[in-house]
């Protein structure tokens, strides 16, 4: 045989193979392709509230199902869903897709083991939950079209039956001894009072029907708001009415006496996963409990030099007590508040070109906690906007009982909340085109929480701090979540009364009184959450670090936070997988 046809022999026998080997990956990524669009189906219709953010204009009229039957058949399809990524040889797939693979299998799965736990059958924290959120979406909502108002009035319908999914709910939970304490019954009891008292023309309910575009006649808008405050007058204010009563009759007397999540049936089995969901590692209650008492004393001797740079001669205890007393630390006004946030917040802005290649296109503003909701409302949170339906972000800030708001925290607080915290983070990943939807609106807490507390730290970099006194309030910031892994796994595994709990803060951070009594409540209602932020921080800040050593000069702080966070919020291992994976390309 000749050269030639040697040659042309061995393509012969060698393409079918290749042909086969191609075929096997493209067969492959398409089941990959079909498995996670069925996997977005299925999360679109569990979760109208993102999806709707997302354009859906389906699940812009509809609010969650939350009966036992719907998440039922929601977690059988899922499972079915996960036996098909599987099924599907990982090794076929590209590096992207295969990542795609094991992430969506791993939230499915722990979808589908909380779903075991039945935690539907507590629907409220101390300052959240399903009587709140129609209010939330009302206060983020934009009517730019006739279908947007329609699907606001479609809404507006569908909310007593959400109610009522909810109180059946509440009442399995009460049949089964799975409820809350009664320190958290009374704070929601309260704010279902107030909602219940609220006059029909004033329900935050109207408020996306205030402002409407000049596309719809004024007859229309006229007869939307009208439509409006009939169903808030007839059918909605009896449901939150009905709420109020059931809570008072019912749900009161069967609040469980604990505060331990331990003490309720499955509660040991179930805190454990908590720990495991919120942290995203196989830490135990008690090994987190040991890393936040480190934390703790590491943190303490940073806020103890800083006194020192203040000139300070008394104690500690006595520099907390100067902090919250003295009245030239707290605002005058509410206005004041909300200027001085908005201030930090504009500095923040002109700091991120340095320290980042890619931002959101999104913007944010500042605005004040609902009346409503302040009184048993944490100091400031984030509140998601959304590009595609007109909703800037929103850093809200809680101005009632400005005695209680310290000047000296507001600059740790802002970076945390707006930028680079979480405005910057859940902005961006809302962006990322290139991911599949799961991604783009995943929250593993703590990656989402830990990129806010790393963000306080950022604030160094950036100049945030002007003076010792707001360092020592970003200190306090850390040290605030220290002692929630101290103070969570105290109540709820150790078995911690909630003076125990608070001792951890009253001697070791400047949060006022009525800040810490807050926390607690917020501990107390949603075991486990607490537990992330300072394991995410800890986590994010090690991988800089050791990027930092590995690649000396070659270390670019902006490509190391591109890397972060243009992956999406993702669980704590497969982030250092990623990082680690830059950093020997970066080295090559």
């Amino acid at each position: 045989m000749n050269r030639t046809l040697r040659i042309l022999s061995l393509a012969v026998v060698l393409m079918p193979a290749v042909v086969l080997g191609q075929a096997q990956q493209n067969a492959a990524e398409i089941e990959l392709a079909r498995a996670l669009a069925d996997y977005e189906r299925i999360d679109r219709t569990i979760d109208p509230i993102t999806s709707g953010s997302e354009g859906d204009r389906e699940a812009l009229r509809r609010w969650p199902d939350v009966s036992p039957q719907f998440e039922k058949r929601m977690s059988d399809e899922l499972a079915a869903v996960g036996k098909r990524l599987d099924a599907i040889d990982a090794g076929q797939l590209s590096q992207e897709s295969g990542l795609n693979r094991t992430l969506a299998s791993h939230a499915i799965a722990t979808s589908i083991e909380e779903t075991g736990f039945d935690f539907s059958r507590i629907a409220f924290q101390n300052d959240d939950g399903f009587h709140t959120l129609a209010d939330y979406v009302a206060r983020t909502s934009v009517i730019a079209s006739r279908e947007d108002a329609d699907a606001w009035l479609a809404r507006l319908d569908a909310l007593p039956a959400f109610y009522d999914q909810n109180v059946a709910n509440l009442r399995r939970g009460i049949k089964t001894k799975f409820t809350q304490p009664r320190i958290v019954v009374d704070r929601v009891l309260d704010v279902a009072r107030q909602q219940a008292a609220t006059k029909p023309a004033d329900s935050a309910l109207l408020l996306p029907f205030q402002k409407m575009p000049a596309s719809i006649p004024k007859s229309a808008q006229d007869e939307y708001r009208a439509k409006a405050l009939k169903l808030v007058t007839e059918r909605i204010g009896p449901a939150q009415k009905a709420f109020a009563d059931f809570l008072a009759k019912e749900y009161v007397p069967a609040a469980r006496p604990a505060i331990a999540w331990r003490s309720v049936a499955g509660g040991e089995e179930s805190y454990r996963f908590l720990a495991r969901r919120e942290t995203t590692t196989a830490m135990t209650p008690d090994e987190i409990h040991k890393l936040g008492q480190s934390e703790v004393a590491r943190i303490r001797g940073l806020m103890e030099k800083t006194i020192a740079q203040t000139g300070f001669k008394g104690s500690f205890a006595e520099f907390l007590r100067m902090l919250r007393t003295d009245p030239k630390f707290y605002p005058r006004t509410a206005q004041e508040l909300l200027e001085k946030a908005s201030e930090i917040a504009k500095r923040a802005d002109g700091g991120l070109p340095p320290l980042f290649n890619t931002l959101p296109r999104l913007t944010y503003d500042v605005r004040p906690v609902p009346p409503e909701m302040a009184e048993g409302y944490t100091t400031g949170r984030y509140w998601g906007g959304s590009m595609k339906l007109g909703q800037p972000g929103g850093y809200i800030v809680n101005t009632s009982k400005l005695d209680q708001r310290a000047l000296y925290e507001l600059p740790a607080l802002t970076v945390h909340e707006a930028v680079p915290g979480h405005h910057l983070q859940i902005a961006l990943a809302q962006e990322l085109d290139g991911l599949p939807y799961f991604r783009r609106n995943s929250g593993p807490t703590a990656f989402v929480e830990g990129w806010g507390l790393y963000s306080e730290f950022l604030g160094e970099e950036m100049g945030i701090y002007r003076d010792s006194y707001e360092m020592f309030g970003r200190y306090s910031y850390e040290m605030w979540r220290a002692c929630r892994l101290v103070a969570d796994t105290g109540i709820h595994w150790l078995g911690w009364d909630i003076e125990q709990a608070r001792r951890c803060f009253t001697e070791n951070s400047a949060l006022s009184t009525h800040n810490i009594q807050t926390e607690l409540e917020r501990y107390i209602s949603w075991p486990g959450q607490a537990l992330a932020y300072k394991i995410g921080e800890l986590k994010i800040r090690a991988l800089r670090r050791e990027a930092e050593a590995a690649l000396g000069e070659k270390f670019n702080v902006r490509e190391f936070h591109d890397v972060v966070l243009l992956g999406g919020a993702i669980p704590l291992e497969v982030l250092e997988g990623r990082v680690k994976e830059w950093v020997g390309k970066r080295k090559q």
